[in-house]
């Protein structure tokens, strides 16, 4: 039970903060004084040490989620239906695959100056992730019902 709590932790937390980012932090991208033209310097510091913080944020539950998701996936504790848990591994590939080929490259055209193009592209391509990360809060609340004898087989 303490796998399955700590992958909920860690799924809850990353899906919370990713609705965060979808609704608040990316849209307000585009209203940062420094994102117009005559201050691309200022832009490019702002997106360096919006990327450093943000890993130290997102690093350690990601990293946590997927360690987790893989070894309930290996190793379904009792009640657990093997197939949830591999329903999760598939929508975290989701989200790991969407944050490496569209929101990092996103990121990493920004950082070089703000393009209102990439920022839409941003904003748009992160709600697959946001979606992802939903359902797996969703599916990492079923499995703990379903190590209670909750969950149908």
């Amino acid at each position: 039970m303490s796998l399955l709590l700590v992958h909920a932790a860690a799924t809850l937390f990353m899906a919370g903060l990713a609705w965060f980012v979808q609704v608040v932090h990316y849209p307000l991208f585009a209203g940062v004084p420094d994102a117009d033209p005559g201050s691309a310097a200022r832009w490019r510091r702002y997106a360096a040490a919006h990327g450093r913080r943000t890993t130290w944020v997102v690093a350690a539950p990601m990293l946590a989620e997927l360690a987790c998701a893989g070894l309930l996936a290996l190793a379904p504790p009792p009640g657990v239906p093997a197939w949830a848990t591999w329903i999760g591994v598939g929508l975290l590939a989701v989200v790991w695959l969407s944050t490496a080929l569209l929101q990092v490259p996103a990121h990493g055209r920004l950082a070089g100056g703000f393009e209102a193009a990439v920022h839409a592209r941003l904003v748009r391509s992160s709600w697959l992730r946001t979606a992802a990360w939903s359902l797996r809060a969703l599916l990492a609340l079923a499995l703990i019902h379903a190590a209670a004898g909750r969950f149908p087989a």
